[in-house]
């Protein structure tokens, strides 16, 4: 009997390493990140994360065999989606405490998010009710087809490749708020560096909107 339970116990943590296994590679956990935006396809996939198409299908076998990323397929193109909401939570999770435990990783961070001229940074909350009352403009600096899967409540679409062609549809009179997707990202620092240089008053809001609903915040499609 106690045998049994051994091996009961043994093969329900062999279980749970298959996801461990799964995510043990950085390029695996970007493609997670990057799929907590929306569904995407494997060649979208390979370009945002800077390696080849072989190479991101491989990941992407390895993830669909732990069941966290799902695959449909559309004439001769194929696209990958998180398999639930969960999986981004997870991404978060250990994203978290990834931040919170390794001092290279504050480090990296701390460089990212240096600003000459950044406000205030604000909670999901606080955003939320500056947003709600009109006392802010969001911006989304994603690509659309992100924005359209799902974007914070309030939040304006305008791509970072767009954003200096479109300075005359931004307020000057109320502070932006720009994000994208999420602490890695570099898009909405880059937007935020360029208004602050055109005259604004800009923030990055480092949370994209996987965070923005890990904290049970409302997401809008």
């Amino acid at each position: 009997m106690e045998n049994t339970g051994r091996q009961v116990k043994d093969l329900l943590y062999a279980q749970v390493a298959r996801i461990g296994k799964a995510v043990c590679s950085p390029k695996r956990l970007e493609l997670i990140d990057l799929l907590c935006q929306g569904e995407k396809s494997v060649e979208r996939l390979a370009e945002e994360a800077g390696i080849s198409l072989k190479l991101a299908s491989a990941h992407l076998k390895e993830l669909r065999q732990a069941h966290l990323v799902e695959a449909r397929k559309e004439g001769k193109n194929v696209y990958y989606r998180l398999t639930g909401n969960t999986v981004a939570d997870f991404w978060v999770s250990i994203r978290s405490l990834a931040e919170e435990r390794l001092l290279d990783l504050q480090a990296a961070l701390d460089k990212l998010t240096e600003h000459p001229h950044e406000l205030k940074p604000l909670s999901g909350k606080e955003l939320l009710g500056l947003a709600k009352n009109g006392e802010v403009m969001v911006l989304d600096v994603r690509p659309p087809s992100e924005y359209e899967a799902g974007h914070l409540p309030y939040a304006q679409s305008m791509p970072l490749d767009e954003l200096k062609k479109r300075l005359s549809e931004l307020p000057r009179d109320k502070p932006i708020v720009a994000y994208c997707r999420g602490p890695f990202c570099l898009m909405a620092v880059e937007a935020a560096e360029l208004l602050n240089k055109k005259g604004f008053r800009a923030i990055r809001f480092e949370e994209g909107v996987a965070e923005w609903r890990a904290h049970g915040l409302p997401v809008e499609v």
